[in-house]
This record gives structure tokens, C-alpha cells and sequence, in this order.
């Protein structure tokens, strides 16, 4: 037995042991990246129940994904030999629902009742608006989920809400709260969030029951403390109670997801909330070099407020971390496939990170010239994703008005007041006559079959998609996508949902206009640009994607990142306003961009490469961009720069266009200037202009630039 005990802290390092043989009190881990926190959450349980310290009975283990659970039972009954009977380990949401389904009774819930999925929860909000008569324009579904949502994550029933100083909408949103729920406890349904709640409010108010499990539950074990929400913690308080013991890993450094309600300030109040609190810090990285990490360090030092850790390795140096300032982003994606193909390996050693999901689209198509296999990770790609898609269908009923797939896709996409029953009375006529859905509809409407409400809305649509066609002619492509979407109000209808999807949303098809912009020049070749685009997103969008399990190139968004490492990673769009992003920035949530380049920069093993672009298409247009102010907090004796290896330009010769150092030139945005410098060639040939209040660097080919001659300065 002694040996036994004694193994269990066999090649732990000592701050892991530490915490593995904490003392019976509330002990708090700072779990850097990469330092072991499954492996000594894993040993400390088993340590509780080789030591005497805790029967299985009681230990409540707290994981916050299922996959985490699993994880955590099969290493502890590897550690041990055997499965501990009677452990309790699991999600917040999956022991909530053990413990109602225990207590449906107390809960006041039927015996069977059933669990709604975010899916489900919806369409009983949708049935809800249809049964009160409310315009769902008005009170956008979603808008209305995530309310419902929000309120039950602070705890608070509708009548718990005050309404003083409420305007209408408000009002009437809480009212419909009070419906739902209502209609959720006549139909023993309960959604996630009320998992939560209905077994907060289960603890709080049976005295009986809460003695009960604070009683069982001695030892409460939390991993990933830093991303608990305010309802979570107050849930864990009431099993908690005055005698048992937490113990609470996590890292207030990697604290990302604020936005989806996570509160930092739980883990970073820990030891002020709670007496004889022993805090131990895991700073030992097992995953990353040590310039990595140093890198890592430098960025997060400047957040304010941190509980405070430095991580470090006896592992190797490794290389520099590579700065890449490309010309743009295609420039940018050419370059990270380069570095793939040149280091060979793996595809799957490597993983291209970004802020937003819009900046996928450049890279996957990247990717696709260069027949390498890639697996977009937690979504979807560029041209299969819902708003995408309904872009195009409205541009392909455009191209071609007897796109049945198009027309059904976008019919009632805004809503406009398109029953179901009327587009399967076109559909039945369709089929009968052999006429497209669009033909179907003109007959129906000179014939008078249709009529009322329906009618004006088949003409309002009939009407739309001829504006749009009008438009196609007069408007260059990327205008006509922009055109498109504004007109047909896709950017309004996805800000009904909550507010970071609306703005994911938003932003790709903000993206597609500026995919747009590299079809314009098909024309020149006889070809019809809108033609030439829809034909590119089917391919892409038909071509196979990498599933798990495949060796492929990972892309994600830098949320999806946390708990992953990769050999080799690319970061790309360190440019201020996109990273750290511009919303962020307005609302003051600069820290939390910090931390999520840290957690970026700690999913590279071996090589990091950081990547911004000089300039950026936005909204349709090529704009010039900062470096990110992360760059500049990385000390320089930890970063190399690479540039493209292009021999510069002597004054007067190879200069493009009949620039030359020298001239005089008029720039459409900085006004007038003086060309200074020259550099490169082919098309990524720059020039640095001295303007009246500063010099600039620019692309030739992107410039909207024209040179000053004699005759335009006697017209001016």
C-alpha cells in the first residue's frame, strides 16, 4: 500500500507533486499551457483514495466538455487499475441532470421529462411568437433565445426581472419569458439552461436535499475554473457549503470566452472568497519551446490584474518565432503553403489559426490549388456556410431565374410572408405544367390563382430579383454582391441572432464581396464575372473536405484553438482592427484579446509563425493595415523577419506603369506626394510616396494612384 501511494508521485515534477498531496483545504491550480492539469487532477483523485483521505462516494469531478469527462474516468481507472464505484464525474450540465432526474419530484418535473437542444428550444420560441401574435420581425426568435438564455444564466425567473425604466420590447420579451416558461412546465421540457437553474434553485430552497450532498460530495474537483459563468459558481458554492473542499484548476491567462458569459473575475477572486486558500502554480510547459514560451510570457505580462505565472522548459530553445509581413492576404496564404510543402511531414502537424472565420475563405482556396487536404475544425467551409449560401442562391436566380433550388432557398429567406402552403401549391403547379418555380409563379398570378397577402408578397419578390438584375449590368462585381445583400436585407436578418454569430455572419459575407473582386478582371476575357463566381463557389464547395481522423492541414478560429497543439502553427491577420479586433477594441475588451494571443501562441510545439498583412480587402475594398500591437510586445531577439526575397529597384529602370523615383503623383486617398524609394518587382512592385504629413509604402498594383502630369496640373 505505501508503495502504491508512494508511485502515484513518481515522475511528477514538484510542483505537481504539490498539488497532487495538497493538504485537506481549498486549493487553487494555476495551470499554465502545456503543464499537466489532466495528469494532476487524474493523480489527486487517485491520491484522495489511495491515502485513506476519500471514499469514491465522495468526490464530485467537474469537466466542461463530455469528451474531458470520459478523459478524466479512463486515465483514473488506468492510474488505478480499476474503476472507483461510486465517483461522480461529469459536465455542470450532465450532473445537473443526474441529480433532477434523482429529484424530479423536489424539482417539480415529471418523471419522463425531456431535455430541448438549442434546435428544439427555438422552434417552441418560433411556435410561442405564432400562438401571441407577434411579429417575429420584431421579436427575432433568437433574439428572444437568447434572453431567455442570458436571464437563467444570471439566475433570474421572469418575475425576478424588474421592469422599472423597461421599454416595450423589454416589457413584452419578459413576458414572453414568462409564457415559455410556462409552456416548458406543462410540457416537462427543460433546456440546457434551465438544467442549471432547476437544480440551483433544487439546492438553494431543500435544505434537506442541499445537507444531503454537502454531506456526500467532500471533495469538489473543477477543471477549466476560468470559464465558469455566474450561475455555475453559485451552483458549486451550494454543494461547496462551509466544510468541504475545492479544488479548482484553471488559468485566468486563458480565459477567453467572456463573451459567451464566462467570468474571469471567479477564478481571479478565488482566494479572497475562501480561508487557508493554498494556491500552487503549474509553470513547467511540456508541450512548447523556449522561445515559444518566452514569447507567450512577453505578450500576457502586459494584462493587468493576473493572479500571476511565467512558464518555462528545460526543453530546447527552438527557433525564432517567424514574423511574415506579406503584401496581402492572398500573398499571405501562398506563403504558409509554402512553408507546409517545404518542411514535408504530416499534414495534420499543421494548423492555421485566425481571428475571424471569414479570413478562412483566402486560405482555403490556397489550399485547394495546391491539392493539399484541409479540414476546417468546429465548421464550415468558406462557400457551404448558410449566410454564404444564401447570397449566391439570390445572384444565381438572378443568373438564371429557373433555379428551382435557388428560389426555394431564398423565397422566404428574409421572411416575407410566404406561407408553406403557398410554396407547395407553386411546387404541385410546377411539377403538373413542367415549368420552373419562377414560371410557375407568373402564370399563377395572371391566371389569379394566388391572391391576399400572398400575392402582394410574390410581386414584392418578383419585383426584388428584377432590381437586382437591373443592377447586375451597372455594377462591378463586388459592388453587385454588396448591392445584393443590402438589398435584400441578409445583414439585417442575421443580426437577429445573438450578437457574436450575427457578427460572424456578417462578416463573411462581407468576405464574399471581396472574393468578388477577383473575378471583375473575367470580363476583360470575355467571360461574365457573376457567371465565373457561382461556377467557383460550386467547385469549392464540392470539393471533399478532410474529416478526423484524416491527414489534413487544420484551419479554426482561435476560440476553437484552446485545449489543442500542433507541431507548427501559423497565426495570420496580426493587423490592427482584425487582431486584436476592432469590436473588441471599442469595447474596451483589449485584455481579453491579449489572452487569446497567448493561448494561439501556446498551441505551437516547435514553430510559430506570425503573420500581417500590409494590405487587406474590406468591405470590397483594399485598405492598408498596422501591424498588430501584439507584434511589437514580442522582444525582439525572440523573432525573425521574413520578407520576399526581391532585389530592389535602381532608380529610373524597371520601374511599372511609368512610375519612377521621382515623380509626382496623385493618390485618390493621401492626395498628393513624391515617390522616394522603390522596391520589388513584377506585381508586388512598391514605392514609398512621401505625402504631405507622411511617407507611405504601396503596392502598385493596389494603389489607386495616378501620376501628375503637366496638363492635369493646368487643369487643377
Amino acid at each position: 500500500m505505501e508503495d502504491d501511494v508512494s508511485s502515484l508521485l513518481d515522475g511528477l515534477n514538484t510542483a505537481q507533486r504539490e498539488a497532487v498531496a495538497a493538504p485537506l483545504t481549498h486549493v487553487l491550480i494555476l495551470a499554465g499551457a502545456g503543464s499537466g492539469k489532466t495528469r494532476v487532477l487524474v493523480h489527486r483523485i487517485a491520491w484522495l483514495l489511495q491515502t485513506g483521505q476519500a471514499l469514491a462516494p465522495t468526490i464530485l469531478a467537474v469537466t466542461f466538455t463530455n469528451r474531458a469527462a470520459g478523459e478524466l474516468r479512463g486515465r483514473i481507472s488506468e492510474l488505478l487499475g480499476h474503476t472507483p464505484s461510486g465517483l461522480w464525474s461529469g459536465t455542470f450540465h450532465g450532473i445537473a441532470h443526474r441529480l433532477l432526474r434523482i429529484h424530479w419530484r423536489e424539482a417539480q418535473l415529471p418523471e419522463s421529462f425531456q431535455i430541448l437542444d438549442s434546435d428544439d428550444q427555438l422552434r417552441a420560441i418560433r411556435r410561442l411568437l405564432k400562438a401571441s401574435g407577434l411579429d417575429d420581425k420584431t421579436y427575432p426568435p433568437r433574439q428572444v433565445q437568447h434572453f431567455i438564455n442570458q436571464c437563467k444564466e444570471q439566475g433570474n425567473r421572469a418575475h425576478q426581472l424588474s421592469l422599472a425604466g423597461a421599454n416595450s420590447w423589454q416589457i413584452q420579451v419578459t413576458e414572453l419569458y414568462a409564457s415559455y416558461e410556462q409552456m416548458c412546465q406543462q410540457s416537462g421540457l427543460v433546456d440546457f439552461a434551465e438544467l442549471l437553474l432547476r437544480t440551483y434553485e433544487l439546492l438553494r430552497d431543500n435544505e434537506e436535499l442541499r445537507v444531503h450532498y454537502q454531506n456526500r460530495f467532500r471533495h469538489i474537483l473543477v477543471d477549466e475554473f476560468q470559464d465558469t459563468n455566474f450561475l455555475q459558481y453559485e451552483w458549486l458554492k451550494l454543494i461547496a457549503g462551509q466544510h468541504n473542499y475545492l479544488f479548482i484548476v484553471g488559468d485566468d491567462d486563458q480565459s477567453i470566452y467572456g463573451w459567451r458569459g464566462a467570468r474571469i473575475e471567479n477564478i481571479q477572486s478565488f482566494p479572497k472568497q475562501y480561508q487557508n486558500v493554498i494556491m500552487v502554480r503549474l509553470e513547467q510547459n511540456y508541450r512548447s519551446t523556449a522561445m515559444i514560451l518566452k514569447a507567450a510570457n512577453a505578450i500576457i505580462s502586459r494584462n493587468e490584474h493576473r493572479l500571476g505565472k511565467e512558464l518555462w522548459t528545460d526543453g530546447a530553445d527552438g527557433d525564432p518565432l517567424f514574423i511574415y509581413s506579406a503584401y496581402n492576404e492572398e500573398d499571405e496564404a501562398n506563403f504558409i503553403i509554402s512553408k507546409i510543402q517545404a518542411a514535408g511531414g504530416a499534414y495534420q502537424d499543421n494548423a492555421i489559426l485566425y481571428r475571424t472565420s471569414a479570413q478562412s475563405r483566402v486560405i482555403e482556396e490556397a489550399l485547394i490549388k495546391a491539392q493539399m487536404p484541409y479540414r476546417i475544425f468546429g465548421g464550415m467551409r468558406f462557400y457551404e456556410r448558410a449566410e454564404i449560401k444564401d447570397a449566391l442562391a439570390f445572384m444565381r436566380l438572378v443568373a438564371h431565374r429557373d433555379d428551382d433550388t435557388a428560389f426555394e432557398r431564398v423565397i422566404n429567406t428574409p421572411k416575407r410572408g410566404i406561407g408553406e402552403r403557398t410554396v407547395e401549391n407553386i411546387r404541385v403547379v410546377a411539377r403538373q405544367q413542367g415549368l420552373s418555380m419562377w414560371q410557375a409563379v407568373n402564370g399563377m398570378i395572371q391566371n389569379g390563382v394566388i391572391k391576399g397577402r400572398s400575392l402582394n408578397s410574390l410581386v414584392a419578390f418578383q419585383k426584388h430579383i428584377e432590381t437586382l438584375a437591373e443592377q447586375r449590368e451597372r455594377l462591378f462585381l463586388s459592388q453587385f454582391v454588396e448591392f445584393v445583400v443590402k438589398e435584400s436585407n441578409l445583414h439585417a436578418h442575421y443580426q437577429k441572432e445573438g450578437k457574436e454569430e450575427a457578427q460572424r455572419r456578417i462578416e463573411n459575407l462581407d468576405e464574399l464581396a471581396n472574393a468578388a473582386v477577383g473575378f471583375e478582371d473575367r470580363a476583360q476575357e470575355g467571360l461574365d464575372p457573376l457567371t465565373e463566381l457561382l461556377a467557383h463557389a460550386a467547385l469549392e464547395a464540392g470539393t471533399n473536405q478532410g474529416s478526423a481522423g484524416e491527414d489534413c492541414v487544420q484551419l479554426m478560429t482561435l476560440h476553437l484553438a484552446k485545449g489543442l497543439e500542433f507541431k507548427r502553427v501559423f497565426l495570420c491577420g496580426l493587423e490592427e482592427g482584425l487582431f486584436p479586433h476592432q469590436n473588441s477594441l471599442d469595447e474596451g475588451n483589449l485584455e481579453e484579446e491579449r489572452r487569446l494571443c497567448y493561448v494561439g501562441i501556446t498551441r505551437a510545439r516547435e514553430q510559430l509563425y506570425l503573420c500581417h498583412c500590409e494590405t487587406r480587402y474590406r468591405y470590397g475594398q483594399r485598405d492598408f493595415s498596422a501591424p498588430s500591437r501584439f507584434l511589437n510586445e514580442i522582444p525582439s531577439e525572440l523573432t525573425d523577419s521574413v520578407r520576399l526575397n526581391t532585389p530592389k529597384v535602381k532608380a529610373h529602370t524597371g520601374a511599372r506603369d511609368g512610375f519612377q523615383l521621382g515623380d509626382r503623383v496623385l493618390h485618390e486617398k493621401y492626395g498628393e506626394g513624391v515617390i522616394v524609394d522603390q522596391e520589388g518587382q513584377g506585381e508586388f512592385t512598391r514605392v514609398q510616396v512621401a505625402f504631405a504629413d507622411q511617407a507611405k509604402w504601396l503596392i502598385l498594383s493596389y494603389a489607386r494612384m495616378e501620376r501628375i502630369t503637366a496638363i492635369k496640373l493646368s487643369q487643377r
